[in-house]
């Protein structure tokens, strides 16, 4: 029986430990936080990144260890790699977490990119705002997620103010893409190269943070294919295994790349109930090098998040296909807590259903973009 270390124990390292275990897995999780929610179904050693002593023991018990979040140090991966097996590999994880290096890689595959430039002076962001034009969004090279670390610049006014909020770290500047859809692929990669990857999701956001998904995104099959294209060639460019998340902006007849996740992700949350088998049952497959199962969706699903509370459960599990997931989290402001998801093999009965909860829940708003894609479906 094979022993799975994750390092970082939030809701995914929860949602892995949950999948893995029909399989036969064992898991131990590492985090410096004692009330990791992962800790509440599975070993937790609390340890600094840095502490390499205390992770010895962690390596030493682990005969393969992954990820649940993509700002572990990549120094600390490549220490573990050097002791167990390690998944997706510590190059992989590096490119992820600088914006620079991963939109860069985005070109040398072949995928478009909004216009970008490094920053590392004042002066750099007046040249880089000169070539990018404005508007656009100054961020963090690194640690920044769910809209943290970034600064929309819509004139030359905002450059002082927009230095002054992130300046001193290395940044980037990337043009302000007036997109028309935002489309997540959710793609999974073995150890022998088998590759298979979920429908193509639909994402909106609500204050930089996934408010909710739609998946599979009807009616485009052309699309997906190529969103589903650069998906497998940045895979097979890093030589990944296990579960990633492909971002895209859709901008007319363009897709260009937003960022990439080293590891299961929000936008695949739907998986669970809405596939035979779920993003996180196919990344326990492959980083233990079982074979892959069954990506493709069951009817039509919809993921919302639950940011910071969770509402009543109530209106949600009266409704058919829907699901529950509690992430045994204190609230607080901007944390995702929990999620549901709703599924139906009419769309149109679905966006009734969503309809309604969104009713119960006082949350029109979150329900309403979704429940307009289902509307415009085929029967």
């Amino acid at each position: 029986m094979a022993t799975i270390g994750i390092l970082g124990g939030g809701q995914l390292a929860r949602m892995l430990v949950l999948a893995g275990s029909p399989l036969g897995a064992r898991f131990r999780v590492v985090d410096s936080a004692a009330d990791a929610c992962a800790a509440q179904i599975a070993p937790l050693l609390q340890a600094d990144w840095n502490d390499f002593a205390a992770l010895q023991s962690f390596a030493a018990e682990s005969d393969v260890v992954t990820f649940d979040f993509e700002n572990v140090p990549a120094a600390t991966a490549e220490w573990m790699a050097a002791r167990t097996r390690v998944f997706p590999n510590p190059a992989a994880l590096s490119t992820a977490q600088d914006r620079l290096a991963e939109k860069t890689l985005f070109g040398r595959i072949g995928l478009d990119t909004p216009t970008f430039a490094a920053v590392d002076s004042r002066e750099d962001l007046e040249r880089a705002a000169a070539a990018t034009g404005l508007p656009a969004v100054l961020k963090t090279r690194r640690l920044g997620y769910d809209g943290k670390g970034q600064f929309v610049l819509r004139a030359h006014g905002d450059l002082d103010a927009a230095w002054r909020a992130l300046g001193g770290v290395p940044l980037i500047l990337e043009a302000f893409v007036p997109f028309e859809r935002e489309v997540s692929v959710v793609a999974v990669r073995s150890r022998n190269g088998e590759f298979r990857h979920y429908p193509l999701t639909r994402n909106w956001h609500a204050s930089g943070i996934l408010s909710a998904s739609l998946a599979p995104l009807c009616g485009d099959e052309a699309l997906e294919a190529r969103a589903v294209a650069h998906a497998r060639r940045l895979a097979e460019h890093l030589d990944y295994v296990g579960v990633f998340a492909l971002e895209l902006f859709v901008h007319g007849e363009r897709l260009l790349g937003n960022e990439m996740a080293p590891r299961v992700h929000n936008s695949g949350h739907w998986t669970i109930e809405g596939t035979a088998c779920s993003q996180f049952e196919n990344h326990v497959r492959a980083i233990l090098g079982l074979p892959l199962g069954d990506t493709r969706a069951l009817g039509h699903s919809v993921m919302l998040n639950w940011i910071g509370t969770l509402p009543d459960a109530d209106p949600v599990l009266r409704e058919p296909r829907a699901h529950w997931h509690d992430y045994g989290k204190s609230p607080r402001a901007g944390r995702k807590v929990g999620h549901a998801t709703i599924g139906g093999d009419d769309p149109h009965e679905l966006a009734d259903r969503l309809e309604r909860i969104g009713a119960a829940l006082d949350r029109a708003d979150q329900v309403a973009p979704a429940v307009a894609a289902l509307r415009t479906y085929p029967a």
